[in-house]
């Protein structure tokens, strides 16, 4: 199953970029730490997210209608008081086919099994606010995930097709991390 395979290849990939989050929430000392470690996630979600769309198949519609997305960041950053017109580079996967989308916007969606935990951790910092995004789907996130875990699976039954899925993931988790190396264009 894609699910699972994909979750195996991208271990490594998957470590490094949460050690770069985690050492990036726990030098955050106020709303504005946070609003820059927001900025981050908005350019790379609000660029990749157009680039998965526009390859996605229509039996993805409905799942996407209702998904959590960069909007929810930038919800966050007006909650904080900041802008989201400085925003850091966004270094992108390539995405030219729907097995590309479907292996990105796995690490998409499956960052919202971790958003539970990067709250308790910007609380513990004193952070009150902005955690529509992190907090992805509330109680309904692993009811959402065996969801779109379904779709991909059936969407990715073919070898060839599993292999381009998987390497997008690592490519997409790869990428996220080399964002975090920019700096905020001001």
């Amino acid at each position: 199953m894609l699910n699972e395979r994909i979750k195996s290849a991208t271990k490594n990939g998957h470590q490094e970029l949460e050690k770069e989050v985690i050492y990036r929430i726990k030098a955050i000392e106020n709303n504005k730490d946070y609003a820059e470690l927001l900025k981050y996630f908005y350019s790379y979600f609000l660029t990749l997210e157009a680039s998965i769309e526009a390859h996605l198949p229509s039996s993805f519609d409905q799942y996407c209608a209702n998904r959590r997305n960069a909007e929810d960041i930038k919800k966050d950053l007006e909650l904080l008081g900041f802008s989201w017109d400085e925003l850091p580079l966004a270094q992108l996967p390539t995405i030219e086919n729907k097995n590309q989308a479907i292996g990105a916007l796995y690490v998409l969606e499956g960052s919202i099994m971790g958003g539970p935990y990067i709250v308790k951790m910007l609380q513990q910092k004193g952070i009150a606010d902005g955690f529509n995004f992190f907090k992805g789907y509330g109680e309904a996130s692993g009811e959402k995930w065996a969801e779109f875990s379904q779709l991909i699976n059936t969407e990715v039954a073919e070898e060839a097709d599993m292999v381009e899925a998987i390497s997008a993931a690592q490519e997409t988790f790869q990428q996220f991390g080399q964002t975090f190396k920019n700096t905020i264009n001001v």
